[in-house]
């Protein structure tokens, strides 16, 4: 039986990883070899950094919200606990928005903390 050679196999599957490292630097997306080890780390690195985008922005929105509710005389912390003793169940991501694009809405919020805080 005759020799079967990888060659359309071996020639798609290296184009496809060249196609893939194409923003890569310097022979990190010319040369197969180099290119396959970039990629391998490039796949592990998104894989990673898509569930630590979710901290950064939870970090982003705390930040947010915090200057918003000092600006109103009251922390982070406080308001949070505040929100929670008066039952307002509303996530992070919305504060931080209404914070920066509805600064009066945020206000209702911030009012409905400080009164449950007192009680």
């Amino acid at each position: 039986m005759t020799r079967v050679s990888a060659g359309s196999t071996r020639k798609a599957r290296h184009k496809k990883v060249l196609k893939m490292t194409k923003g890569h630097q310097g022979v990190r997306h010319r040369l197969y070899k180099s290119a396959k080890e970039s990629l391998l780390h490039a796949l592990s690195y998104s894989y990673a950094h898509r569930r630590k985008k979710k901290n950064d922005l939870r970090r982003l929105w705390n930040i947010k919200i915090n200057a918003a509710a000092r600006a109103n005389g009251i922390s982070y912390n406080q308001l949070i606990h505040g929100l929670k003793i008066a039952n307002v169940d509303v996530n992070r991501k919305m504060l931080a928005t209404l914070a920066v694009s509805d600064p009066e809405t945020f206000n209702v919020f911030i009012d409905q903390a400080k009164n449950a805080l007192k009680v």
